[in-house]
């Protein structure tokens, strides 16, 4: 394994990607995979678990947002 390549799967990935088909609020976007930016932020390496071979809808690259962890979430006060 290369050094970069070494680099690369030690990290977290920084964007995820999905295949999104249709448009506004009524998109279905599925996660088929996700990207790591250059140590030198010129580019990016992505990983796709499934490629869409059909023709239709986009690939969307987004940068991740790490979830909450299940019961980290702080109850609302009531004033």
């Amino acid at each position: 394994m290369t050094d970069t390549q070494t680099k690369t799967t030690n990290r977290k990935p920084t964007h995820d990607i999905f295949h999104v088909r249709g448009e506004g609020k009524s998109a279905f976007w599925t996660k088929v995979g996700a990207g790591w930016i250059h140590e030198d932020t010129e580019g990016m390496n992505l990983a796709l678990d499934l490629v869409p071979i059909d023709g239709s809808g986009r690939l969307v690259v987004r940068i991740r947002k790490e979830k909450p962890a299940q019961g980290s979430e702080q109850p609302q006060q009531i004033a």
